[in-house]
Formats: structure tokens, sequence, C-alpha cells
């Protein structure tokens, strides 16, 4: 398969009215780029807007271009540009914002930015703008294969993002051009790990085995540890269970060590089955091999267990106790959840503790592992302010987090649950007036409200 862009084709003015300002682009971080695709309140005020307003689009654009912050306007293209945006009716209005933003003077160039438009308007069947898009990426990074690569990379990730087979293809054999005719190992290496983990996105989980296979045989690239993982997770997915098996053997027995990270992988596509035993096995190697749940576990695991995403998205009648919790859990979801609170281990990575203040920190937890990490350090907390080795410390602090990695800036589900759960039990952990986001009391005033819950409890 080939496709030739650009042969006597003039790109449109309004993609080509940008200032070049990066001659060697940079594009952001994902995790930064994530971030900024939460929608502000503002953002959300003005996309409202286009739905109801009866000024023009392009209109109400240029007016919130002109008169809004540059990270406000940003975060709004990110949202559009999404695959899970929530106005999916507006998302034909992308390429009018991004081509206004590109005519302010803050704007620079980002190729990745680039790949989500392209591939967000292939998908509209917006062909032409989009081959266009590419044509000029492609002919503003000329000869750089470095960047180059990044660009096809993030082009094909963001077609199977969308579950696009034509637009991936055409991405895919860019990079397979590049691999076939770069001399420099370092791209050879990175064409390589984006043709593969883009496979298994597309569930072509065999195909990318057989080209891992292939370049090893042929073209002397020995697999690491990313290709293992994103094979065997692409067959986690499918439900292929001995072939996910299969490849993690062939990992171990590479001399790869299967960490937390790998666990993790292996509990979300069982998770994603609903193979609760399964899950309960794999949780139970982990502790036996010493290999430390992390608050990726509890995401994985709280995530596919469906009583208690059905608690914390509802609020009604949540226990409030592991005791209460077990008797409200039956089968597997109770085997994997006896599994994840059968020891504090998380604490270690979510908690510190000292004289003057112990602080939990709930932030990269979903809503599912803040309740039953809340659960576990209600009761390790009881434990320690009972136990004068440790001492009782003047504060206590519980972050949530105000909301900024929400759908929505500024409201954070994960803060309303905490707060439902203090309210219910009558805590004097408060929303702290310095920062939304904590909730925060006296250390003396925590133990003695343990003690009394305890003793109401036994009664």
């Amino acid at each position: 398969m080939s496709l030739v862009l650009g042969n006597g084709q003039h790109c449109p003015h309004h993609i080509l009215s940008y200032q070049w300002r990066q001659p060697h682009p940079k594009p952001q971080p994902l995790s930064v780029r994530m971030e900024s695709s939460t929608l502000t309140k503002q953002g959300q005020r003005f996309l409202t807007k286009l739905t109801t307003s009866s000024a023009t689009a392009d209109n109400l654009i240029r007016r919130f271009v002109q008169g809004s912050p540059k990270s406000v306007v940003l975060s709004t293209l990110f949202h559009l540009l999404s695959p899970s945006t929530s106005y999916p009716q507006l998302s034909s209005l992308a390429l009018p914002l991004y081509s206004r933003i590109a005519q302010t003077p803050w704007f620079s160039w980002n190729p990745s930015t680039v790949a989500d438009l392209a591939a967000l308007l292939h998908e509209l069947g917006h062909h032409q703008d989009s081959q266009a898009l590419i044509f000029d990426a492609v002919s503003k990074l000329g000869s750089r294969n470095r960047d180059l690569a990044l660009f096809y990379g993030k082009l094909m990730e963001s077609h199977s993002k969308r579950s696009s087979q034509t637009g991936f293809d055409v991405a895919y054999c860019y990079l397979n051009k590049l691999l076939q005719t770069s001399s420099s190992a370092y791209v050879k290496r990175r064409v390589y790990e984006y043709m593969v983990s883009g496979l298994c996105a597309m569930d072509r989980p065999r195909e990318a085995e057989d080209l891992v296979c292939d370049l090893k045989d042929k073209g002397g690239i020995q697999p690491s540890g990313f290709e293992f993982k994103s094979i065997m997770y692409g067959y986690g997915r499918l439900g292929l269970f001995q072939d996910l098996e299969r490849v993690l053997d062939q990992m171990e027995k590479s001399g790869f060590v299967v960490d937390t990270v790998c666990y993790n992988m292996v509990l979300s596509t069982y998770g994603i089955h609903g193979e609760h035993v399964k899950m309960g096995s794999w949780l139970r190697n982990m502790r036996s091999s010493g290999v430390p749940f992390s608050v990726r576990t509890y995401n994985s695991v709280s995530n596919s267990c469906p009583t208690i995403m059905r608690m914390v998205k509802r609020l009604n009648d949540l226990p409030l106790s592991i005791e209460e919790l077990n008797g409200e859990l039956k089968g597997g979801e109770a085997v994997v959840v006896r599994e994840l609170l059968g020891c504090c281990v998380i604490l270690e990575e979510v908690m510190v503790w000292d004289s003057l203040e112990v602080k939990l920190d709930l932030h990269g937890c979903h809503l599912g592992s803040s309740y039953l990490i809340m659960l576990l350090w209600l009761e390790e907390m009881q434990r320690r302010l009972n136990d004068s080795s440790y001492g009782v410390p003047v504060e206590i602090t519980v972050v949530c987090g105000s909301g900024k990695h929400s759908n929505v800036r500024g409201e954070s589900p994960v803060k309303v649950l905490v707060q439902k759960m203090m309210v219910n039990m009558t805590s004097p952990l408060k929303v702290d007036r310095k920062n939304i986001g904590c909730f925060i009391a006296k250390g003396k005033a925590v133990k003695n409200w343990l003690g009394e819950l305890k003793e109401a409890r036994h009664h």
C-alpha cells in the first residue's frame, strides 16, 4: 500500500497561515498533553455557547482566542481533538479553531497536535484537509528522520485511537519506509517501537509478534521489554490468555524482570474480561514474589469490579469499613478485593507520616481505588494512633485534588467521594479553606473520632 501526498497539490491557505517558530520541534510530553486536554470551565462555556448562540462560529472562535489565556485556548483545542471529547458534535470546529490559534503571536507549531488534527479530519471524511496537514508537516520536517519518525508514530497512534484502519495503514507504511531506508540505529529502534505498539493498539498482536521475529532474524534488532509487554498486553486485551502467558514466559527467558508494571498490565487485561479468579491468582503471585502493589494495581483491579464501581458512583449506602464491604461482595470480586486489602503496603506509596503531619495523597487514584485505599488508611490510622511508638501527629491531611485533571477542571469526583464518606462517618476531617483539594483536621481530633467509631461498631 502506498499513498503519495502533495504532488501538484496546494495546501489551503487556512492551514499554512501560521508562523514557523520551532526549527527543531519538541512535542510536549504525553503527560503534559493529557493534562492540557482537561476542559476548563471557561472552555466549557465557550463550547456550550457554540451550540446555543446565534452568532457565527467564526466570530465566536475569534473572540474566544483573542480574549482567553493561552492555556485555556489550547486545552479547549486538545479537548476537541480527543476521541473522548464531551462535545463530539463540535469536532469539525477543531480545524477553524486551530487555524485561528495559528495566527496568534504565541503560536508554535507542534507535530503531535497536527497528527491529532489530521486523524480527526480523516475520521470526519475531510480527507483533503487531512492530507494537506500531513504534507505540510512532512515538508517542514524535511530530512530530519528522528522528527519524521516521531510525527508518523504520533499520526499512527492518533489513527489507532480512532480505530481508523485506512489512516493507520498509511502511517504504518510511512514508518516502514523509514525503517528500511534510515541508516540511524536510533531511528530504526524508535520506528520499530512505534510499529509494534501500533499494531497491538489496533488489536493485531500476531502481526506485531511476526514483525519482532522478522526484524530479529533479518535485521538484527533484538526485542526489548517494551515490545514484549506491548504484544503481551495486545493478546490479553483480546482475551487470548494462552498467548499472553506464552509471551510472558519468553520475556522472562530473555532476561527481563516481571515487575509491577508488567503485573498491572496482566491484571488489566484479565479485568477487561471479568476474569476475577485469575486476577486473584495473579495478585497472590505478586505478593508471594515480593512485587509491590501500586496505585495502578488498585486502579486496574477496582475498575474491573462492577459492584464497587456502582457503589462509588451512586454513593448511596456506601460501606464505611473493610468488614462491611466484605459482607457486600461475592464471588470473584470478593476474592480480588480481599487480596488488595490483605496488606497495607500501598500506604507506603501514598502516605507520608511524621510527627508534624500525616498526609494521604490520592493523586492518580481512580474512584474505586480511592475508596479502597481510604478504607485501608482509616484502619491503619486507627491502629497507629493507638500505638505509642507512632505518637499522634499535629495535623492530618487527605489530598484529593481540586479537579485539575478531571474531565471538567474544578470538578473532582474523588473529592466528592471522600467528602461523602467523611460526612457519613461524622469525621473531623473538613475541606481546607486554604486548599479546597484537601481535607484537614488535628491529629488528636482524628484519634478521638476513630476511637469513638471503633467503640460504636463494637456495640
